[in-house]
């Protein structure tokens, strides 16, 4: 398992990579910069590097090639431990890293659609949306392979509540940026608001434009105060580590990216500032999913996969002891009450 977990650590992170190169690339303009040729560039696969936008949107199909590369490695090794446990069944890595390369292999047409249709903002937003997914599925492929927090979660300690609160501000997170990819690439949009936290109003963009940037704003808001209140319920209600972990990770990830977007914005929306909003808006999302991913694990409605090297019970400290203990028990505890 452990070889598994380091090929599904190494996608995740070439995954996140592809994902921040993807928001420069928005960024900067270089969607177009090899034109309408795909999958080569102006007819060569290594173009003399002549122009910045041509660099950015080479490399950033570089990195698309190698993260390919990285979930066809990781289905791989996965198929060669089938037989270990955590591996191979339902719940188990080797299911998830099939969706992961499929999700890539869906992940490189849409790019490929995007460039023939001139980067066109409705394609523009399906690719962007599948790479979420994509990415979200490298991190349940590591979280079914024990590495973030993942095998802490099979000890339980975790409650329904906060799997559902976890679940709620996860869907609330993709929604958010989804609109944020659909903000950047919107005609006016991105410049619709002058003002943080209110619009401000740019009279000089259209309307439709100032209700996709405050439909964005309105959502990122929801989702740090629901986080903020998450975490806090979850601290109250002395849960499992790796819940107030994860909850704390979103809640923090969710105040800094409304500290750099006021940035941003009070900064007229420079290159930099803009590719850090967009890299903390991803890690949220990220952060939102393995919570809930986790919460999923730990409050026991899903089927998890025994692992091997996961700590024996008599490794464990009392308090872990018995928070597994009671999410074990929860289920009999609530029948009997109905009876």
């Amino acid at each position: 398992m452990r070889t598994v977990r380091r090929f599904a650590a190494a996608t995740f992170a070439v995954a996140c990579l592809h994902l921040v190169f993807g928001a420069i690339v928005r960024i900067s303009g270089s969607g177009m910069g090899c034109g309408d040729h795909w999958p080569k560039c102006y007819g060569y696969w290594f173009p003399p590097f002549s122009r910045p936008d041509l660099i950015v949107e080479v490399s950033h199909r570089y990195l698309a090639s190698i993260l390919l590369l990285s979930l066809i490695a990781t289905l791989g090794v996965a198929w060669r431990h089938r037989s270990e446990p955590g591996v191979g069944g339902r719940g188990g890595v080797l299911r998830m890293a099939g969706l992961g390369v499929a999700l890539g292999f869906s992940a490189a047409l849409l790019g490929a659609v995007t460039v023939k249709l001139g980067n066109a903002p409705f394609a523009t937003l399906a690719h962007w949306t599948v790479a979420m997914s994509l990415v979200a599925t490298t991190v349940a492929t590591l979280i079914r392979a024990g590495g973030l927090g993942g095998d802490a979660a099979r000890l339980g300690g975790v409650s329904a509540k906060t799997m559902r609160g976890a679940f709620a501000g996860a869907t609330m997170a993709l929604l958010t940026v989804v609109m944020g990819g659909l903000t950047a690439k919107y005609p006016g949009a991105a410049v619709a608001c002058q003002g943080f936290p209110l619009c401000g109003r740019n009279a000089d963009v259209v309307p439709a434009a100032v209700h996709v940037q405050l439909t964005h704003r309105v959502l990122a808001f929801l989702v740090v105060l629901h986080f903020l209140g998450l975490a806090s319920g979850v601290f109250r209600r002395r849960e499992a580590s790796v819940a107030k972990r994860a909850a704390a990770a979103v809640a923090s990830l969710g105040v800094l990216q409304l500290v750099v977007a006021g940035a941003m914005i009070g900064r007229h929306l420079p290159p930099v500032l803009r590719s850090l909003h967009e890299a903390t808006g991803v890690s949220v999302w990220i952060a939102a999913f393995a919570l809930a991913y986790l919460a999923r694990i730990g409050s026991g409605s899903s089927e998890v996969a025994v692992v091997e090297d996961a700590p024996s019970r008599s490794e464990l400290s009392p308090n872990a002891r018995a928070a597994g203990a009671t999410a074990r028990l929860a289920p009999e505890l609530v029948r009997g009450g109905e009876r």
